[in-house]
Parts: C-alpha cells; structure tokens; sequence
C-alpha cells in the first residue's frame, strides 16, 4: 500500500542545459566567483516570471544525484519519453546514403527551401491528410514540434490571450511566460494570471467543459494528451472547433502521438468539418520514426486560416519560417521521406506497436496494484493516480525504493498534483523489470 514520505519539492540550485540528460556543472556560486563585472544590459523581465527549472532537465538533474548517491544500482528511466528502439534500416540506410552522396559532385547539396523539400511535403499531406483537403504547400517542415511551438509564438506575439489543457506539456505554459503573454504566477495555485486553464481530469474524461472556457484568441490543444494519454473524441474536437468558430479564435493542435491512437478517434483536426479555417496543427517524426535525436517535424497551417483583418496566416508564418530558420537537416529529410515509403511505414508502426506493448505491460501492473492508470491506450504514457499525495513526494518515494525514474505531474501543470507520468518508451526487459520493483513497492 502506497504511503507518503515526507519529501517536498525543491528545485535543484543548478543552472541546467535545454536537453534532457545534459548536465551543466556551473551554480550559483560559481558564477559569482567568476567575475564581479556587470554589463548595463538589464535581464528580460519574463524569465524572471518561470517557475524553477525547466521540467526535464530538473529531472534529469535529479537522476544524475541519485546515480551519484547510489553508484551500483540500475537505474530504469520510465521518465522523459525518448524513443529507445533502434531505427528501422530502411530508415537509417536512407540518411546514411543521403549523407555519402553529400562527399560527390553529382550529390551535393547546400542549403535547401526553409519550408523543407516540396517532395517530402506531399508525402506528408498524401500520408496523414489524405482526403483533409490539405495540400503540400500548406506544410512545413522543420526540426521538430516543439521548435514550431515557439516559432508559432513568435507569429503570435506578446499580446494574444491563450488557454492550454491543465494538465500539458510544459513547453506550452513556458513558451507563453517567455514571449509575454502572461502575468505573474498565483503562488497558492501555481497558475499564471492571463492563461485561461482548462481542466482536463477524470471527473470530465479528460476534455475541458468549454461552456465554461473563457474566450481566448489561441487555443492550445494537444490529443493524444501528453502526459494524460487522453485521444479526443470526434464529438469533442467537434465542440471544440464550433468554439474556435464562435469566438474567432485559433487553435494549435499537436498531433505528436496521433499514430498511437487505437479506438477510431480522429488522428488529426482536419477530419473535423470547418477546422482548416480555425487550426493550425503541429507534429512531429520523434515519437513516429524514432526520431528524438534526429530532428524532424512539420506544422500545417491552411489557406483558408485567416486574420481579422483577412490576411492569410500561412504568410506570416512562411515570413517567420524564412527569417528564423535555415530549414531542416537534408539528411533527416531524406529519413523521412523512406519513413514515409511502403516498407518504411510499415517498419516504422511496428515500432510503435512495441512501445504501445509496454504500455499494456504497465497498464496491467497497476491495475493489479489497485491503482488508477489513465492512457496507454492512444499514446505511449501512462497518468496514474495517487490521491492524496503530492507528486513530487511520489517521484522521490518511487525514485529512491525502486531506482524508477517517473515524472511528476505538478511539472504539467496545478491538475497533475496527485498523478505520476509514466513513458511505455524502454527496452521490454527494462519495462518487465520496471514492473516487479513496482509490484515489491506498492
């Protein structure tokens, strides 16, 4: 039976590097022992606004500490969700020839279109938006969905008012903070003042009451949810498109993990009639492919999205792709494109198919333990619940029983206090054995 201990969260006093499992050596002190020279520049008054350290790399601060404290355990990461399974040849052989041919006359190749290369484009729209109406000019390739996240940001600007899921990606909430959007944190609830949260819980199955949303120019809408592994429903994108249409707002979908979705719910939000006059939608090859460290993802912004004042969206965005972005890797490109191919999708969803595995082994082991476990059914994570309890303290608890690295849910948001996210990303024999230590702990 799962008791708490009394751990409490504080952020590790490091300054820590933007990539999860890079750790940064320089603190505080070191800093001030360095130089007692100031420039006049004053610090941007918004990141002064965020809260601690960014999630992942707190937590892989704090997986480093443990290794340190422990030096002889195997520890198992079920944390951040990076892909684990080698890419498929098909895959691979594709960018290593790619790569080659760049050292001939006849293959080499500089800079290409910032919007990426017109052929692995169409493939795109043909692939997921067969039958949407979506061209290939209308995506946008790039390095990832989480780049364009911040790239739509800037396309926004500082002024718009914007309301996310609670519980979501962090990157949403800081992205926000950073380009000025919100105001200062409510320390009792640990939300930003300006950010209209919509509660996304087990009471409402995981989709906000949008009778009670306030209206916001933005609408960030991630299904398959990341952390809570939620797939929305055709009638709930359908309800949440009549509101975008209403209030003449935008949304930004993230399909990231649509190809995990299992039940027929809508993989993208052009499937839902009206919703290219009111969606942007973002993905990514990471969570498809494998392609965490390669870098490869796209944004769909239609024709028919408009302004206010009737000026087309896709031209502002083309703008900020063109000023802020080289365009993505030739060589992740050409990966891509052969994930795209016959054989390479094929290989590709087997991969999928595995973690999906893992997420039913995880399912079953807390399940069997007595404990609520939302997902792994339409995406990769599970969001399971402790109630009662702090997330943080279930983290520590976990972390220092089992040698289990886990996410907290606070990290996704105020909904995520009672919840733990668990990635079914890992190696079968990591996950098996990830499944008898939390069988010996709870």
């Amino acid at each position: 039976m799962y008791t708490s201990l009394p751990f409490s969260f504080m952020p590790c006093k490091t300054i820590l590097s933007p990539r999860a499992r890079f750790y940064c050596n320089i603190t505080t002190q070191d800093t001030e022992n360095v130089t007692s020279y100031r420039t006049k520049v004053s610090r941007n008054p918004t990141m002064e606004k965020l809260q601690y350290n960014y999630l992942f790399p707190e937590i892989s601060a704090r997986e480093a500490q443990h290794a340190k404290k422990y030096p002889n355990a195997k520890i198992i990461s079920l944390g951040i969700g990076d892909t684990t399974q080698p890419l498929p040849d098909v895959v691979a052989s594709s960018m290593a020839n790619y790569a080659y041919s760049l050292s001939t006359h006849n293959g080499y190749r500089g800079y290409g279109a910032e919007q990426g290369s017109q052929e692995l484009r169409q493939a795109i729209a043909e692939k997921f938006y067969k039958d949407m109406g979506i061209q290939g000019s209308e995506v946008f390739v790039s390095d990832g969905a989480q780049c364009d996240i911040s790239r739509l940001q800037m396309l926004f600007g500082s002024n718009m008012s914007i309301a996310i899921q609670d519980p979501i990606f962090p990157a949403y909430i800081d992205s926000s903070v950073i380009i000025g959007q919100t105001g200062d944190v409510e320390q009792e609830s640990g939300r930003y003042k300006n950010i209209e949260y919509m509660r996304c819980d087990p009471h409402n199955n995981f989709f906000p009451d949008l009778s009670k949303t306030a209206r916001t120019d933005i609408i960030f809408f991630c299904s398959p949810n990341n952390p809570t592994g939620h797939a929305a429903s055709w009638k709930q994108l359908e309800q949440l498109v009549k509101l975008a249409q209403q209030n003449g707002s935008i949304i930004v979908y993230d399909s990231a993990y649509a190809v995990y979705i299992s039940d027929g719910s809508p993989r993208s939000i052009y499937e839902i009639p009206g919703a290219k006059k009111v969606a942007i939608e973002v993905s990514s090859f990471s969570k498809i492919a494998g392609f965490t460290g390669v870098r490869l993802g796209w944004t769909v912004v239609p024709k028919e999205l408009l302004y206010s004042n009737g000026f087309p969206v896709i031209n502002d965005f083309n703008r900020i792709v063109c000023t802020c972005f080289n365009g993505a890797s030739r060589i992740a490109q050409a990966g891509g494109l052969a994930s795209l191919s016959s054989e390479g999708f094929k290989a590709v969803i087997s991969l999928v198919d595995y973690y999906k595995t893992n997420a039913e082994i995880l399912l079953e082991t807390f399940k069997s333990l007595g404990l609520k476990a939302y997902g792994g059914v339409n995406a990769p994570y599970l969001w399971v619940q402790f109630p009662g309890s702090n997330s943080w303290d279930v983290f520590n608890e976990i972390l220092e029983k089992t040698h289990i690295i886990t996410v907290p849910g606070s990290g996704f948001g105020p909904g995520g206090k009672e919840f733990i996210r668990l990635t079914a990303f890992g190696r079968r024999e990591n996950i098996l054995e990830a499944s008898d230590r939390l069988r010996s702990l709870l």
